[in-house]
């Protein structure tokens, strides 16, 4: 695991020099603090910062090829390279060390562009063929690391983050308005979009072929999740779908325990972490907690710990919200909205004080239907049974007009934003639940001039992706988009950044893509139904764990975050948001942003999203000095 960060330079006048690619991976300190590795070479800079999991002592990058023509900087992990390098030196290949990274220029020379095809596992990958004078980036096939690239007729500017772009000297500081507008609406930018204009992110399954000799770039899609078989999916007994994806996510863990260093897991004792530990068998596992009894699982984890027989830590937190939000919001260069950063960056300063590595449970819901947005989705259909008088001109209004309660969820809290959700298109279908900033918000919060700047629909990206899933049944549909956007645009950040954050690698097992690409063909009663989600995984996890800690309420990871804007996180709001402040910016329409804040404290509405995404691109804007 580490971060890389380079220049390729198509103009012989202008060539990077290796202070600036120092400058450059200086910024990843915290994803790489076992060294650094970079050269210049041919007008091609590559660079890294290194956390050593795999040969510690001789997997420092780049690394070459026997005869030093092709070399790599790489961010991730090989999950099958031991397989791959029995292959290759049947081949006739010789290795120099014993690092998953030395595989990857061995397959590129065996097999060309078709190497990615080849590898299991998580990677952001820079790599310079000196001979074809090409420069190859590549990023893994669901967008586990993230890479971010500028390009323009002088120049590729690349990096694990956005701030080591920005470091180069060589990227415009320029805001995308119409991708702030995405931000404020999902909590996230969309991909390949970011907050600036001049910088983008490689998508999922992608490639960048860089022709050095011409200054031109070729993008490749080289994987997605497969599409249905034309002959239909496999006719299986509900007990055999069980018993394969049992056998399939044991095997995932299995080939993601692999490390030179202590390994260990995440655990909050609902279904997908304990699934994840179940399968390791012997496991350190990390847990979190808070005064607070609505947002604290630690009893679960607990049980599920003394059930499985691992060695679990825990930690009580009573968080310093302001110290926090000044801590982590350097390393949110590319950001998210996502409250969930705070419990996730905490879990994994806790792990990384014992171990280097951590396995996580990200994925379980977008592949098996666990999200309670796809019952919303399913009641809506019911709610439309309501006779209209009754629903629009009673209940809607009688919910809307309850104020919110101080509960995480509660009936209440649900049945607000269920209405709320009703607002929106229904041609998002299930994200509808997951918009903040619809259309009317939109023209209510922006100023004239930065709506003149925002030409995208809010829903583009859901849209687009569902035409893309087209074939598909509408649940497996809805499970694409989400880990076509939701996932990888923001959970997947979250996780990379908050671990990266505390110099932990943290690993996905859920999203080896064998199991990724068997869960795509469950039939969609086994996922959700009748008021039911995730119905085939919690059988498979009611081989492992106690059924009470399978079959109950899901409370997702999260903070107060709506009582922390009215307590230690108000005078940051009050700062980042002052009127003053957003007069000067000419971006936000002040007189709407100071009703939501007035509501807000009064706890007449909870709009805790909106404020906190505010706040969080605010103090992007000015730290990154953001024109």
């Amino acid at each position: 695991m580490c971060g890389i960060a380079g220049i390729a330079s198509f103009d012989p006048q202008h060539r990077p020099d290796a202070e600036q690619l120092r400058a450059m991976c200086d910024t990843l300190v915290h994803r790489g603090p076992d060294g650094y590795g970079g050269e210049v070479r041919d007008g091609v800079a590559i660079g890294m910062r290194r956390l050593a999991v795999i040969d510690v002592a001789g997997g420092q990058q780049p690394i070459f090829n026997k005869n030093r023509t092709v070399r790599v900087v790489f961010n991730g992990e090989i999950y099958n390279y031991r397989e791959l390098r029995q292959e290759l030196e049947a081949l006739g290949h010789r290795f120099a060390t014993h690092s998953d990274t030395e595989v990857i220029v061995h397959l590129w020379e065996e097999c060309g562009l078709g190497f990615v095809d080849r590898m299991n596992g998580m990677f952001a990958i820079a790599l310079h063929d000196m001979t074809q004078r090409r420069l190859i980036l590549a990023r893994d096939h669901l967008g586990i690391k993230p890479l971010f690239f500028s390009l323009d007729r002088q120049r590729l500017v690349f990096g694990s983050e956005v701030k080591a772009l920005l470091t180069s000297g060589l990227v415009q500081r320029r805001l995308d308005v119409d991708m702030l507008g995405q931000f404020l609406a999902w909590e996230y930018v969309p991909g390949p979009g970011t907050l600036l204009r001049d910088i983008r992110k490689l998508e999922p399954g992608c490639m960048l072929d860089v022709d050095l000799a011409a200054g031109r770039a070729s993008h490749r899609h080289y994987w997605d999740v497969p599409a249905p078989p034309q002959d239909g999916m496999p006719q299986l007994s509900d007990g055999d779908w069980l018993d394969r994806i049992d056998d399939q996510l044991h095997r995932s863990v299995r080939r993601q325990l692999v490390s030179d260093v202590p390994l260990g897991a995440f655990l909050s004792g609902g279904v997908d972490s304990s699934l994840i530990v179940a399968g390791m068998e012997r496991a350190h596992t990390f847990s979190i907690g808070f005064d607070d009894p609505t947002y604290n699982e630690l009893p679960w984890a607990q049980r599920v710990a003394n059930h499985l027989g691992v060695d679990h830590r825990f930690e009580v937190i009573q968080p310093q919200a302001a110290e926090l939000f000044d801590h982590l919001m350097p390393f949110m260069d590319d950001p998210i909205g996502d409250f969930s950063i705070f419990p996730t960056y905490l879990v994994s300063r806790h792990a990384r004080e014992h171990v280097t590595v951590a396995l996580s449970g990200d994925g379980g819901d977008e592949l098996f239907g666990g999200y309670e947005t796809y019952l919303a989705q399913e009641k809506a259909r019911q709610w439309q049974r309501v006779p209209p008088a009754l629903r629009r001109g009673v209940l809607e209004p009688f919910i809307r007009a309850v104020n919110p309660t101080r509960k995480k969820k509660g009936l209440i809290n649900k049945a607000k934003r269920f209405v709320e959700g009703l607002d929106y298109p229904a041609a998002l279908g299930h994200a509808r639940w997951r918009l903040f900033v619809g259309e009317s918000m939109r023209n209510q919060l922006f100023t004239e001039e930065a709506l003149r700047e925002m030409p995208t629909p809010v829903g583009e990206h859901i849209e687009r992706l569902a035409r893309q899933a087209r074939g598909r049944d509408d649940l497996n549909r809805t499970l694409y988009i989400d880990l076509r956007s939701y996932l990888v645009d923001n959970c997947l950040v979250k996780v990379d950044r908050m671990s990266m954050a505390a110099s932990l690698e943290a690993r996905v097992p859920f999203l080896d893509r064998e199991l990724v690409e068997l869960a795509f063909q469950i039939p969609p009663r086994l996922k959700v139904a009748r008021g039911r989600t995730k119905i085939l995984l919690k059988q498979v996890a009611s081989r492992h764990v106690p059924r009470d800690c399978v079959y109950r309420p899901k409370e997702g990871f999260s903070v107060p975050i709506k009582h922390w804007l009215k307590t230690d996180l108000r005078p940051r709001m009050e700062e980042l948001l002052s009127s003053t402040r957003l007069q000067a910016a000419g971006l936000f329409n002040v007189g709407t942003v100071e009703r939501l804040k007035a509501e807000h404290l009064a706890d007449r509405a909870n709009h805790s999203h909106i404020l906190w995404s505010m706040m969080v691109f605010e103090d992007w804007r000015t730290r990154w000095r953001v024109q």
